[in-house]
């Protein structure tokens, strides 16, 4: 019977990972964490939560959709905002707020109760679970996500730490969304271990890419005194892959999905300084303003290095491809068939 790769001894699992790197050409310390995020999404969908939680962002088009060639180190789950807030979506008949105001309060309620349910329900579930696979490894709590440290047995870069974040959020249903198979990228190479695997629910991949595209949208508005975070070239990334695995495709044609993703958006992570009225066909921006630009590739060159497997295109060449996409559905009619 095959061993269990977490139940080998620190030496055993080292060398296995060496063998693994050897054969894949991807580091050591970066297969042992996408062993942590597998193990992680098993615990997850194995938690009485499980019908409730849609695995979704970057970590879900890599692992469950084999859409993009970087690294994705977080987990992103909603919550289904039907469970957590009942009393909330059931005050108006598309389960939204209408006011301002509403929005908030919705917002800061919602908020409180997914940080309640972290650190008395999921946190105590996931100490357990860890506690049985590995004493060096903790889970912590912080705010509404949780933090899984590790010790890591490879040396890695700063840039991807030993340990795995899982990000919870609950202002959505994560709809539309399918069931997925998950495996680790190692056992591909070591068949005589066992690797940890699961099966989630997974927001399908035209939402993450209307997601994506409707963020960097509202990106082209950020003044210049708002500095951007780290990292959010990956998004640019993403949407190039996508574009070429055709699912841009797929999602244009699902217009009603589109107007869904920006309404949601506008009412939960709205920006005071965007146009919400450009989200639309004829209005629609994902190139960056000039003066955006060096600040977007400075971003992306971070990323190179420790992120990102096979082929690697030039930022520029992502926004070629992004920017045939915006001419494309700028060209679309708004009606409601479309």
């Amino acid at each position: 019977m095959p061993n269990d790769f977490l139940k080998l001894v620190p030496e055993e699992r080292r060398e296995a990972l060496a063998v693994a790197s050897t054969q894949s050409g991807c580091p050591a310390h970066l297969l042992e964490k996408d062993a942590w995020v597998v193990w992680t999404l098993r615990q997850l969908y194995a938690s009485p939560y499980a019908e409730h939680l849609i695995f979704k962002g970057g970590t879900s088009l890599s692992k469950a959709y084999r859409a993009i060639d970087r690294f994705s180190e977080d987990i992103d789950i909603t919550y289904d905002i039907r469970v957590i807030a009942p009393d909330l979506v059931s005050q108006t008949p598309d389960g939204l707020p209408k006011t301002r105001s509403q929005q908030k309060k919705w917002t800061d309620d919602i908020r409180k109760r997914l940080r309640d349910w972290v650190e008395a329900e999921m946190l105590p579930f996931i100490q357990q679970r860890l506690s049985e696979a590995d004493k060096n490894a903790i889970a912590t709590a912080e705010g509404d996500a949780i933090i899984i440290a590790y010790r890591a047995l490879s040396t890695g870069t700063g840039y991807v730490a030993p340990r795995v974040k899982i990000d919870f959020g609950a202002r959505s249903t994560g709809e539309p969304c399918e069931i997925r198979a998950i495996t680790s990228d190692a056992a591909l190479y070591l068949e005589e271990l066992v690797f940890p695997e699961c099966t989630v629910r997974v927001m399908r991949a035209e939402r993450t890419f209307w997601e994506k595209a409707c963020l960097l949208h509202e990106e082209t508005f950020r003044p210049t005194d708002k500095p951007r975070k780290h990292r959010m070239a990956r998004h640019y990334y993403d949407l190039w892959c996508l574009l070429r695995a055709g699912v841009g495709q797929r999602a244009i044609a699902d217009m009603a999905l589109f107007r869904r993703v920006a309404e949601h958006r506008e009412i939960f992570f709205r920006l005071s300084w965007v146009d919400y009225s450009t989200h639309r066909p004829g209005a629609f921006r994902l190139i960056p303003p000039e003066h955006h630009l060096a600040n977007w590739r400075d971003d992306y060159q971070e990323m190179l290095g420790p992120m990102f497997f096979g082929e690697v295109p030039a930022f520029e060449e992502i926004l070629r491809v992004v920017g045939e996409f915006e001419k494309h559905f700028n060209k679309r009619s708004t009606g409601p068939s479309q």
